[in-house]
């Protein structure tokens, strides 16, 4: 795609939020081996630290990652009429520039896809029908196959580190064949404007947590994502192609009592190079109720968070704004400081 075109698709990027630059590279992100003897240790950790580790040695194959991105590319680069047959989302299909329907802005366009195969999104088949032979549904399946059970094995050793019993008590809700999970492709064009900005950065998608109970996140070699740290901090996470990011949701943080922490992450503007992300959402089903987990609980231990059920915080969530803190509406009002 090139600048004018890009520019064309998504303009108006005054309405976008900015920021001010952050030079912070964060050099300290856990990085943690899936064949390593300590995971299961190394995971809970890095989890209780940042809600975020760097996972390497996942066995899934570099093939499914070019792949796939190089057929997003493809239709990310289709004339922007034949994208938007695709959309607008409900909220599968494709979307551009606005995130959700309550005035959240961003310099991205997205593709939001249904895991389930018991549900077909009308939207997701209007990707495959329309564009066959740049956007082949093979490339998709085969990359969150393999990233479901690449999850399905981290979240069980996870069990292991915090010793939840049953060990399948986390994996057996994303394996569910209702469970609500999704897969979001994410693209953010370069944005040769930001020359115009004084110095401030265009906010590719805004400041958030993610509801479900995991995210795994792929993305090419460009920069842009950030991560904020427990001293409300922003820094700057390094890209690695080969590598996944895996981020502890809110519903994780509910089901383990608050000791695992959702992670606020955003993602920002490049002037000279697009970003290309795929993020596997592990959700449980609509149906399930979300509360601590029994096996996690300390003797006389209190709940921090009123019981609900995945519809009702995934309904309340997309009533939100983007940066909202959402949780807060489920926490017990004696129940403590669950916090932000």
């Amino acid at each position: 795609m090139v600048v004018h075109s890009q520019s064309a698709a998504l303009d108006n990027c005054s309405l976008i939020k900015t920021c001010k630059p952050t030079t912070s590279v964060f050099k300290g992100i856990p990085v943690v081996d899936l064949r390593d003897p300590e995971a299961k240790t190394l995971i809970v950790k890095a989890c209780e630290e940042y809600g975020f580790f760097k996972l390497v040695n996942h066995c899934v194959p570099m093939e499914f990652f070019t792949r796939l991105e190089a057929e997003a590319l493809k239709f990310f680069n289709l004339p922007q009429s034949d994208k938007d047959k695709a959309g607008p989302p409900d909220p599968f299909g494709y979307g551009v520039k606005k995130i959700g329907s309550n005035g959240d802005v961003g310099w991205v366009e997205y593709l939001l896809l249904n895991t389930n195969p018991q549900i077909t999104s009308l939207k997701s088949l209007t990707v495959f029908r329309e564009t066959p032979e740049i956007f082949r549904s093979s490339a998709v399946n085969d990359y969150i196959q393999a990233v479901k059970r690449m999850t399905f094995e981290v979240v069980e050793l996870m069990a292991d580190g915090l010793k939840i019993e049953p060990r399948d008590a986390l994996s057996r809700l994303l394996r569910d064949e209702k469970s609500d999970s999704c897969f979001r492709l994410n693209h953010y064009p370069p944005c040769p404007e930001l020359q115009a900005l004084g110095g401030r950065n265009l906010i590719g998608f805004g400041e958030h947590t993610d509801p479900q109970i995991i995210s795994v996140l792929r993305s090419n070699n460009t920069s842009g994502l950030q991560i904020c740290l427990r001293d409300k901090t922003w820094v700057s996470v390094p890209p690695d192609q080969t590598s996944f990011f895996i981020n502890v949701g809110d519903a994780l943080q509910v089901m383990t009592n608050g000791r695992l922490r959702s992670v606020r992450h955003r993602v920002l503007a490049e002037s000279m190079r697009s970003r290309v992300s795929m993020i596997y959402f592990g959700g449980p089903p609509l149906s399930e109720k979300i509360a601590p987990l029994a096996s996690l609980m300390a003797k006389g231990e209190e709940s921090l968070y009123e019981e609900f059920t995945w519809w009702e915080y995934k309904t309340s969530a997309y009533k939100s704004r983007l940066g909202d803190y959402r949780l807060g509406l489920f926490e017990k009002k004696t129940g403590g400081a669950a916090g932000q």
